[in-house]
């Protein structure tokens, strides 16, 4: 018998030793790790003040997360394939769904929500409020300015399922 460690063979015929099989484990486990699910936000962004978790391929989000930069707030971005398991895992509920989800302390931010109405939510910490949305893509609201901006509300949802005006805001023209 021999001591020495037998390596597997891989499917053209070849060895490979045993600590590259760990390896490739290991980091296939990761990856789909963080595809299946983004962890919590302040995994990736432990400085942050706000993370944000977008898609790669949406322009709007990129001007948004601009808007939160620009009033001194520090964002992290986590990049995602779908942002509908950030909303499902953070009760984000179906009908104020939008492009991005954002996470700042207990809080999520659903959509173009302008940032003095974020820092009044850290700064207020609410009991009785799980998050607050801007649904869809409101012309007008931050990242999304453009000719003949709207009037929009920005909703909040209770811990009680309700949802409620948490402020109303004319929109910005490009």
């Amino acid at each position: 018998m021999s001591n020495k460690r037998e390596s597997k063979e891989s499917t053209n015929g070849k060895r490979r030793p045993p600590w590259m099989l760990l390896t490739t484990g290991v980091a296939a486990a990761a990856l789909v790790a963080l595809i299946v699910w983004p962890g919590t936000p302040m995994t990736f962004a432990k400085d942050a003040d706000i993370v944000v978790y977008k898609s790669s391929a949406c322009s709007c989000c990129g001007k948004w997360v601009a808007h939160l930069r620009d009033a001194g707030l520090k964002v992290g971005v986590v990049t995602v394939n779908n942002t509908q398991a950030v909303q499902t895992r953070v009760g984000v509920p179906r009908k104020l769904g939008s492009c991005h989800t954002a996470v700042v302390g207990d809080y999520w931010v659903e959509g173009h929500v302008p940032v003095d109405l974020i820092q009044r939510l850290i700064a207020e910490k609410p009991d009785d409020i799980r998050g607050i949305a801007v649904p869809g893509m409101v012309v007008g609201s931050p990242g999304m300015e453009a000719p003949n901006p709207v009037l929009y509300d920005v909703l909040a949802y209770g811990n009680d399922g309700n949802t409620t005006i948490y402020a109303t805001r004319q929109g910005l023209a490009h």
